[in-house]
């Protein structure tokens, strides 16, 4: 389905500052205004209360009320919305939308956030995920991936009953280093202007749980149909866009849902 977006949505999926892009780093310019950001409520462990099987992807829906992001020299505060993946076939298979010098990582998770104060202003901060030969770690990760045989077929959701925090979902990562461009959403209609946040460290789950995504859910609503698996768009031409990254790291802020089903989805 990937190859053949520009194709059938031409228009919106040929622009010039499409996503994702390979991030070569020989060509990064430095920003003083990529300071810190400050979490709030990702340490909450009831705000991931959904996750769904969308056809294209797993999502989780947060809670709006708790979750928000500033710093960073995004514009302002910007409430996060939710979490999708991105994965290939299994962890042995490049997975990730974004590369760095080429490489690829199996999955790649976004978090979404929409600007209080810019009107259709989106933000995605993006994070590698790196294959290891643990079993069943992160714990975090296990809880999470436990959700998928409940959700195998499109359109499938359920809630989240077991405590787990946008925190447990990124361990290892600091959150002071990272790359910065604008780019767009990855399905259509495409939009430009998404402000792009990729973080350097990936997250690092055991390839039992990476497996899973690929194995576990289908496109469509019946089990008999295929598998999900290659969720992700192809490279994209920088087209002379400028990636940059913050010139020095600084500490994090992060400040400490009932269930219901009211969600807004964009996929990035």
């Amino acid at each position: 389905m990937y190859r053949v977006w520009p194709t059938i949505a031409e228009r919106d999926c040929n622009g010039t500052r499409q996503s994702p892009k390979d991030i070569v780093t020989v060509n990064i310019l430095p920003d003083a205004n990529l300071n810190s950001f400050k979490f709030t409520g990702y340490d909450d462990e009831t705000t991931l209360y959904e996750i769904e099987n969308l056809g294209y992807t797993i999502q989780i829906a947060l809670d709006q009320e708790k979750m928000k992001v500033q710093g960073g020299d995004l514009p302002g505060l910007l409430i996060s919305t939710q979490i999708h993946f991105h994965w290939g076939k299994g962890s042995a298979m490049p997975g990730s939308e974004h590369a760095v010098d080429g490489k690829r990582y199996p999955m790649e998770i976004h978090i979404v956030n929409k600007a209080v104060d810019v009107p259709n202003l989106l933000a995605a901060l993006g994070f590698f995920i790196e294959a290891t030969n643990d079993t069943g770690k992160p714990k975090s990760w296990k809880i999470l991936t436990s959700y998928l045989a409940e959700i195998a077929n499109a359109g499938d959701k359920v809630c989240i009953t077991k405590y787990i925090s946008m925190d447990d979902l990124l361990p290892g990562v600091d959150r002071t280093k990272y790359y910065r461009y604008f780019g767009s959403l990855t399905t259509p209609n495409c939009i430009e202007g998404v402000v792009l946040t990729i973080f350097k460290d990936p997250i690092k789950v055991s390839r039992d749980l990476i497996d899973l995504f690929s194995t576990t859910v289908h496109v469509n609503k019946a089990s008999s149909s295929p598998l999900m698996t290659n969720t992700f768009r192809g490279i994209q031409a920088i087209n002379r866009r400028i990636v940059k990254s913050q010139v020095t790291g600084s500490i994090l802020s992060s400040e400490t849902n009932p269930c219901f089903c009211s969600c807004i989805y964009f996929n990035i």
